[in-house]
């Protein structure tokens, strides 16, 4: 088991959902956060939860789409806390429609955050968790990573791209001190559905339907996702599936790679 006491992470994303999540269970654990988000109002109120546990908590106002924001980002953390030894690349968004409704500037910016930033966050604080003794790198997929469903195309695409890139830098950092986790989430009750970003030309009655359709999906409690994720952490696990639908739609993939689909489209189709 990693003991995570009075060790250092970097959690972005911080200020809702499985991000907030994972900052209150490593803090449950005794680990100091470096919490970074664009909200600044909802990172101080999840500052101000962790710090019920006495740990030491800081937050960062970070675009991880920014390149200068992210390469300044680990030298605030080291000198706010000394050191890092795990990294949760949790930021993301959501974005509505299909291929051809989508822009290129929408589909982009989606990329930008999503795949991107895990990219630029690992480089900037790569030298940081080589520094460490027992460091953790941990970038969070989606159930989306594992399958692709209609009108996510954005959202898939940079999703098996954390996957993919995960699982190679896993590979390439073998026998190092550093460990390298991808987490697939499932259903998580988070506000990415009501959150996401719409195509021009799609009506509101279309907007409210895709979206509760999406809410419906969402069940599982962030905080018990939070506990899933951490509790890997701590077991060194390479892949977290976070939910029973994570596991269901993974082994089916792995099963029926190409005839998945006719099986779970009743589910996401209206």
């Amino acid at each position: 088991m990693r003991t995570l006491k009075n060790r250092v992470a970097v959690v972005t994303g911080a200020a809702s959902g499985i991000g907030q999540a994972i900052a209150i269970a490593l803090a449950r654990r005794g680990c100091h956060l470096a919490l970074a988000d664009l909200n600044e109002a909802g990172l101080h109120r999840v500052m101000l939860e962790a710090q019920q546990h006495g740990v030491n908590v800081t937050g960062h106002r970070l675009d991880v789409a920014s390149r200068a924001m992210v390469q300044e980002f680990p030298e605030q953390v080291l000198a706010a806390h000394g050191r890092v030894d795990i990294v949760v690349n949790n930021a993301g968004v959501a974005l509505g429609g299909n291929f051809e409704q989508v822009s290129e500037a929408d589909f982009d910016w989606l990329m930008e955050i999503n795949f991107h930033g895990v990219v630029r966050m690992t480089r900037a604080f790569l030298p940081c968790l080589h520094a460490g003794d027992d460091s953790c790198l941990v970038n969070i997929s989606s159930l989306w990573g594992l399958v692709s469903p209609a009108q996510q195309t954005a959202y898939s695409a940079s999703k098996f791209a954390v996957r993919g890139f995960s699982n190679a830098l896993r590979h390439e950092l073998e026998g190092s001190t550093v460990g390298v986790c991808v987490v697939h989430p499932g259903g998580v009750a988070t506000a990415i559905a009501r959150n996401a970003r719409v195509p021009e030309g799609i009506t509101d009655e279309e907007v409210r339907a895709g979206k509760a359709r999406a809410e419906k999906m969402l069940r599982m409690p962030a905080s018990r996702a939070g506990e899933i994720i951490v509790s890997a952490i701590e077991r060194r696990q390479p892949r977290v599936l976070v939910g029973s639908d994570a596991k269901v739609v993974a082994l089916l993939e792995r099963f029926a790679p190409v005839l998945y689909w006719k099986l779970l489209k009743r589910l996401v189709s209206p």
